[in-house]
């Protein structure tokens, strides 16, 4: 009996699957090799000795670019231009490569090659997004202003993230699921399997995307194109013995330049990679975590203040302004988060800030997962003056960024806090804030604290 690895390298491929082929494998290449000068900027401007998970982060998350003008996080309708783009020039290179190589039956080796690239290119991007499950940090539990925050107020992209955040050991579960797939990319006789895998993952991820006007459907499609190929190469063996229930014998082929040094080396570069993923990831993700993770602020706020308030009294200008449900410059309430963070909610309209990608900052004043995606409260980031007891507020919403208060506080006890100083508008106010002792149904169906998660 021949060899199997010999009877592979003989099947002539038929014309249109050489030229179909040659066509994939230029755009995959280009798609998953890192080209783009801007990526490279990007790797030159990290700080390594001041690493952050962001800069892994947005290193895994490659695309060549020739619409977009941002190498970070740069997966817009933008990147569906780009796409086309890299497809025009797969079909002239592959037009090129057929009238150049006409007498080139079969690709074996570079159908081994570009599987290799794809695997390898899945698993370090879906690494990126693992270990911001597993230790539960991308969806996080809802802050005390997004607890009193109603719910038609809310972005359908921000109210799915909070119904995830509300079950940190069912986002650990999503991490465990997503990270069993990728392991089983890193071997050649399992990576199909763990492609299959990830297409079902990320295909639910990518029709949520869809469902509730996510940013990231771009992202999906392009690793669930990486993962359908993966899976094609196997597909036929796998409908033999599951549909038809006959034997199906396995693909051995390796190719003739993996031997000697060539092979070693190949060894040596894969568990080097291996080495050096897994544990930045892990290390920088936990790091993270321990650190209260990046979708909040990690400064302290005002001391003793955290809480839900009533506006029992408001004044602008000196005139008293009564109560009202309809009244767009009276607050209705006013909440301190444990972090520099103050949510005001008033009638007022709000263009919300939409963002809908994973966007992670590793700086506290660029973190605005709060005030995203939300239009019945204003949120604003602060600091203090305890000298003069002055709190300096900024708009964190990106469509209000010039909105600054400074407003003196007075803590008359644990109870009261009185603000008094300049609004955004440059006009006077005066507002006493009563505290609400108000128990959250949410925090009270769990026996553990809010903070909690699995690991604790």
């Amino acid at each position: 009996m021949k060899n199997l690895s010999t009877i592979h390298a003989t099947i002539e491929w038929k014309k249109s699957e050489r030229i179909v082929f040659r066509v994939l494998f230029i755009y995959f290449f280009i798609q998953a090799v890192p080209l783009d000068w801007k990526y490279f900027r990007h790797l030159i401007q990290i700080q390594w000795a001041d690493l952050h998970y962001a800069d892994l982060f947005y290193l895994s998350r490659y695309t060549p670019q020739f619409i977009s003008s941002e190498q970070v996080n740069g997966w817009g309708l933008n990147t569906l231009l780009d796409w086309a783009i890299i497809l025009v020039i797969s079909f002239i290179g592959a037009g090129i490569w057929t009238y150049v190589d006409k007498g080139r039956k079969e690709h074996n080796d570079l159908y081994y090659v570009l599987r290799v690239i794809l695997r390898y290119r899945l698993f370090i991007a879906v690494i990126a997004d693992v270990f911001i499950k597993i230790f539960p940090l991308q969806l996080p539990y809802p802050s005390l202003s997004l607890e009193n925050t109603n719910y038609g107020d809310l972005t359908d992209w921000k109210n799915a993230y909070l119904a995830y955040g509300i079950a940190p050991s069912f986002e650990v579960f999503l991490g465990v699921i997503e990270i069993s797939g990728a392991i089983l990319l890193l071997n050649k006789k399992t990576a199909s399997i763990g492609a299959f895998i990830i297409i079902g993952f990320i295909g639910n991820v990518f029709l949520s995307n869809l469902g509730y006007n996510g940013g990231e459907a771009v992202y999906c499609l392009y690793l669930l194109l990486m993962a359908v190929i993966l899976v094609f190469y196997d597909i036929q063996r796998w409908q033999k013995i599951i549909m038809l229930g006959k034997p199906s014998r396995p693909n051995t082929y390796k190719p003739d330049f993996f031997i000697g040094w060539k092979k070693n080396g190949r060894i040596i570069l894969k568990f080097t990679l291996i080495l050096i993923v897994l544990p930045f990831y892990s290390f920088y993700s936990f790091s993270l975590y321990s650190n209260n993770g990046y979708q909040y602020p990690n400064g302290k706020g005002l001391p003793g203040a955290a809480g839900l308030y009533n506006v029992r009294e408001f004044r602008i200008n000196g005139t008293v302004l009564p109560y009202s449900l309809t009244d767009s410059i009276r607050w209705h309430n006013v909440i301190f988060e444990s972090w520099p963070t103050i949510s005001i909610r008033s009638n007022k309209f709000i263009k919300p800030d939409i963002i809908n990608t994973e966007v992670i900052h590793a700086d506290d004043d660029a973190r605005n997962f709060e005030s995203s995606g939300s239009s019945g409260r204003q949120f604003f980031s602060y600091t203090i003056d305890s000298v003069n007891q002055v709190l300096y507020l900024r708009n964190k919403n990106r469509n209000y960024s010039e909105d600054k208060l400074a407003l003196h506080y007075s803590i008359a006890n644990t109870e009261q806090i009185i603000l008094s100083g300049v609004n955004e508008t440059g006009d006077s106010i005066y507002v006493v804030l009563d505290k609400l002792k108000k128990n959250s149904l949410l925090d009270e169906s769990y026996r553990i604290p809010k903070n909690r998660s699995v690991f604790d």
